[in-house]
């Protein structure tokens, strides 16, 4: 499974308008065969250099685009259901919330920065509502969620450790692995709160919590995006260091201007690429007044104030929180083509420290299996199995499959 991101957010904050803004924003490039995607499913893209630039060829690509030297790589959204109160406990849609949760590598957090939805998400008078209320909503209720997991079968993991010297770590990453939990994090999260290994059956509850509270943070990454920023009432900007100060990346986001933005460029009527800090009139004599002036505040109250619409750096910013590079794969490093003799034809998402042998899994696991060594097309060596791979590899994994 590749890496998905997941929009979380309560009703009324313009989660839906944000998850279409970030999926819809290149749909006219999505040309490349991907997973069927559902109702509640996207692709949203991250910009890359294209290698293509550095090596003076016109590239094919097939899994991704590339745009005046600039790749598209695509990455799964997931429109993760609406957060209720104790979803952990499995009201309202809490099941679904959770099922959702559970495929997401890390977070984005719609908030609406205005503060004008309630805990419920029913609208109320701007400015009435704390939204750092809402962070520390969704804290909790993952929270307990993990705890949930956790305590169910407590007891007989402490006892199998203690009893048949089982590791804790080991035990922990078996029972948490269908929530992205891993043996890293769980070794991280008991070392950061000096749990002890040898006695698990001593963990108070409150330990436990704490725990969870560790593993949700290593295991879900998340961003704030600071949604509605054109309409953030002026004693509400203090919430942004507030938030920052909980050890959160916050970005002031207009799902609405990036969503009006993108319906414009696709008609032709403005000229503009996600992430930039300004548009350009083509077609004026297209639009009437009342769009003129939408496009006026947009330039004004978002694109000046903030820089960009906040939409495009909330993407980048996630891929930046799960430490991914992007490599290139090809089975001809002179001419760095596949059988088919498309040029650089597939961009990949890799883990940060991952190696040679891991990109052979990745393409195909008979290329896993068959591992000989690889090539990299940059410098013409040959490299072994666990040479670490580097963002903007190109790669030819040769092996006897």
């Amino acid at each position: 499974m590749g890496m998905q991101i997941g929009i979380v957010g309560k009703p009324n904050v313009g989660k839906s308008t944000f998850f279409n803004a970030a999926t819809d924003a290149h749909a006219e490039i999505a040309n490349y065969p991907f997973t069927t995607i559902d109702a509640n499913r996207g692709v949203m893209y991250v910009n890359k250099p294209c290698p293509c630039k550095d090596f003076n060829v016109k590239c094919t690509p097939h899994n991704s685009k590339c745009i005046n030297g600039t790749r598209f790589v695509p990455i799964e959204a997931i429109d993760v259901a609406g957060l209720v109160p104790d979803a952990y406990k499995g009201k309202g849609l809490g099941n679904k919330f959770l099922d959702d949760l559970r495929q997401a590598h890390a977070l984005i957090h719609i908030i609406d920065s205005s503060g004008s939805t309630d805990a419920e998400g029913n609208p109320c008078g701007a400015g009435s509502y704390d939204p750092i209320k809402d962070v520390e909503f969704l804290e909790r209720e993952i929270n307990y969620w993990f705890f949930g997991i956790i305590k169910k079968s407590w007891e007989t993991i402490a006892r199998r450790c203690e009893v048949e010297g089982k590791k804790i770590d080991v035990m922990l990453a078996e029972k948490l692995t269908g929530l992205g939990v891993n043996e890293k994090h769980i070794y991280k999260a008991i070392k950061s709160i000096n749990l002890d290994t040898a006695k698990p059956s001593k963990w108070t509850d409150d330990q436990l919590l704490n725990f969870s509270d560790y593993i949700r943070k290593l295991s879900k990454p998340m961003l704030i995006a600071f949604n509605k920023c054109d309409i953030i009432p002026d004693n509400f900007k203090s919430k942004i260091d507030e938030i920052k100060n909980k050890d959160y990346i916050v970005i002031p986001t207009s799902a609405e201007s990036e969503l009006a933005l993108t319906n414009a460029s696709k008609k032709g009527l403005i000229e503009y690429k996600p992430g930039n800090n300004d548009f350009k009139i083509i077609n004026e004599k297209e639009l009437n007044e009342k769009q003129l002036k939408a496009l006026e505040y947009i330039k004004s109250n978002v694109l000046k104030k903030y820089g960009s619409t906040g939409i495009q750096k909330s993407i980048e910013q996630a891929v930046k929180m799960l430490d991914l590079i992007v490599v290139y794969p090809v089975e001809d490093e002179t001419h760095l083509t596949d059988k088919e003799g498309r040029v650089l034809p597939d961009a990949y998402f890799m883990k940060r420290g991952s190696n040679a042998k891991d990109l052979a899994y990745k393409v195909h696991t008979d290329l896993g299996d068959h591992f000989i060594r690889a090539i990299d097309a940059r410098t013409h060596r040959v490299i072994g199995s666990d040479h670490e791979l580097k963002d903007g590899d190109v790669i030819r994994i040769v092996s006897d499959a």
